[in-house]
């Protein structure tokens, strides 16, 4: 430890616990971060362990007395004072995420299995997934109907986590486990730097995208009906590094329902500039911009407004 602290930057040095009670240690290059000792044998143990866990986006460090570590998906918790094989849990991130949605009416009695302890069925390729990777060991029970996310994406929760219907993937695959563990991690304001990859252990270009993140910001919170405006996308991977050369569409919501759509791109500091020009917008109305960045098949999505004033 003394001698990874003259190496590793003191912010990771600094969240560093007691080693884990188990053995072994496993570098993940897609996103710069070990697993090590019992978290290691579980994850290990799960089959399918990368759909259902993702990559490993921190180090393991302590919070509140509790070693912890987060994954793209999940975040695991230790507790030592349990049993050999037992030791490693899940954290409840499908409750703490819980989010209400329009309910999708899905019931078949054939199709469907109903969970008393909740309330709740799984139905159709959830259930198959559900049961194909675990159940209620790894995904808790379901705590809410198939509902509609954003108007775009069938999910449900789980007390563990959250299943996606993609229907655009190949068959087989359009079932998909949303990352709360890094949405959890975002929400609970964890240190950022937790992120960074352990670079001592990293090959230069060793990470890999497998998820990216957004933030848009319009130049001027208020603009006049006939102004200029510049909206800033910052396009980041899963470990805060920029993402260039991604190609983005911003989609402008104008008033009286008319849109304008317009692509760009990302520069070397992972940074896009869409440039409007307003042209006769009423006064008190609001400009929405819902913005899309893709790169090598990955995308993430968000929005911006700005209000029109005098």
């Amino acid at each position: 430890m003394i001698i990874a602290c003259l190496i590793l930057p003191l912010a990771l040095c600094a969240w560093a616990p007691p080693p884990l009670q188990g053995s072994g240690n496993e570098f993940f290059p897609e996103t710069g971060h070990n697993v090590s000792g019992d978290f290691l044998t579980y994850y290990r143990s799960i089959k399918n362990a990368q759909s259902v866990f993702g990559f490993p986006i921190t180090e393991q460090f302590a919070r509140n007395g509790l070693t912890i570590q987060y994954f793209q998906r999940a975040r695991f918790e230790l507790h030592p004072e349990l049993a050999a094989g037992q030791r490693v849990t899940l954290s409840n991130l499908g409750t703490e995420m819980l989010e209400s949605g329009e309910r999708v009416r899905i019931f078949n009695p054939f199709a469907c299995r109903f969970y008393g302890v909740t309330g709740f069925s799984v139905c159709y390729s959830f259930l198959d997934y559900f049961k194909k990777n675990g159940g209620v060991e790894i995904f808790g029970n379901p705590i809410s109907p198939a509902q509609k996310l954003n108007d775009q994406v069938i999910v449900q929760y789980f007390e563990k986590a959250r299943f996606e219907w993609r229907p655009a993937l190949a068959v087989g695959q359009r079932v998909r486990i949303s990352d709360l563990g890094r949405l959890y991690f975002d929400r609970t304001k964890e240190d950022a730097n937790l992120l960074r990859p352990v670079t001592t252990n990293a090959l230069p270009g060793a990470i890999t995208l497998i998820s990216m993140q957004l933030h848009a910001f319009a130049a001027k919170a208020l603009t006049l009906p006939n102004d200029s405006q510049t909206i800033s996308v910052i396009a980041q991977d899963q470990v805060l590094n920029p993402v260039r050369g991604a190609s983005g569409t911003a989609l402008i919501h104008w008033a009286g329902g008319a849109t304008q759509s317009i692509a760009f791109t990302t520069d070397d500091k992972g940074v896009g500039a869409i440039p409007l020009t307003i042209v006769n917008q009423p006064y008190g109305t609001t400009v929405t911009i819902d913005i899309t960045v893709t790169k090598n098949g990955i995308s993430a999505t968000t929005s911006v407004s700005f209000r029109v004033w005098y």
